[in-house]
């Protein structure tokens, strides 16, 4: 069987493409592990500045977890046991270092919905829609819960998980579940054109820029001031600061240095 997830490298982005449209993209083990892993890989690339995550189906970016591996006979403990790799990926999309884009060129579904919602950024077409329409078939959004009620009104977020309807792309705009609609014919260039700019920023000062917001985002103001305190004076410190202010004032393009 071929990998459900490709891995491909150009001009500084990494593309993570979700590919097993026969199943929806439905995020099974294996394709957790295999997303974890193509992560951890971006992660350790030097040459990797942003990375996107994509979906090879034409209507579905991922229908969420696998609904057969969740009614299936094995042993409750050996289910928990896989759980973890839902709250790993999110913490790892927080922690990468690095920009992540989720290119929501089809449907947003359920536990891919977190998957979305951990990203830095959510482009999507206009024909998509978003939504948790677990409560449908008798299970309810709990790893995704967290997400959701950090990125939207709890009682909207409520509606989201206890209804499980669906909301369109301009629905998700509205309530500032991404950052960009775009006509279908268009996304694809627009998502590049995203990863684009990302790429011509100090990767450097962006790893510590989203250190920083993931690790000051649930203290409290006194702490997180603190904190951040502390990240701007080690920002002095880089070179990049200095050619990101010289290029500037000469009006030229930086050459960032990466220390």
């Amino acid at each position: 069987m071929a990998h459900p997830v490709r891995y491909d490298v150009d001009e500084h982005i990494a593309v993570v493409t979700l590919d097993r449209p026969e199943t929806r993209n439905a995020l099974s083990d294996d394709m957790l592990d295999e997303l974890l892993a193509a992560l951890e890989r971006a992660r350790g690339d030097d040459d990797v500045r942003v990375v996107v995550l994509a979906s090879s189906h034409e209507k579905i970016f991922s229908a969420g977890g696998d609904l057969k591996a969740f009614a299936s006979e094995t042993p409750t403990i050996v289910k928990y046991a896989g759980l973890d790799r839902f709250p790993r990926l999110y913490q790892l999309i927080g922690g990468l270092g690095k920009p992540v884009i989720c290119a929501a060129g089809g449907d947003v579904l359920a536990g891919a919905f977190g998957l979305a919602l951990a990203c830095d950024f959510v482009l999507a077409k206009e024909s998509v829609r978003f939504g948790c329409p677990e409560i449908n078939v008798g299970v309810f959004p709990f790893m995704i819960s967290a997400l959701i009620y950090r990125n939207v009104g709890r009682l909207k977020a409520n509606e989201l998980m206890m209804y499980g309807e669906l909301i369109t792309a301009a629905d998700a705009l509205e309530l500032g579940l991404v950052n960009r609609v775009i006509p279908d014919d268009d996304f694809e260039a627009e998502v590049r054109e995203w990863a684009r700019r990302l790429a011509s920023k100090s990767p450097l000062l962006l790893r510590l820029g989203k250190e920083a917001i993931n690790n000051t985002r649930d203290m409290s103001l006194p702490d997180a001031l603190t904190a951040l305190q502390s990240q701007l004076a080690l920002a002095f410190t880089t070179d990049d600061i200095v050619e990101g202010v010289t290029a500037f004032r000469e009006k030229r393009s930086p050459v960032w240095s990466m220390r």
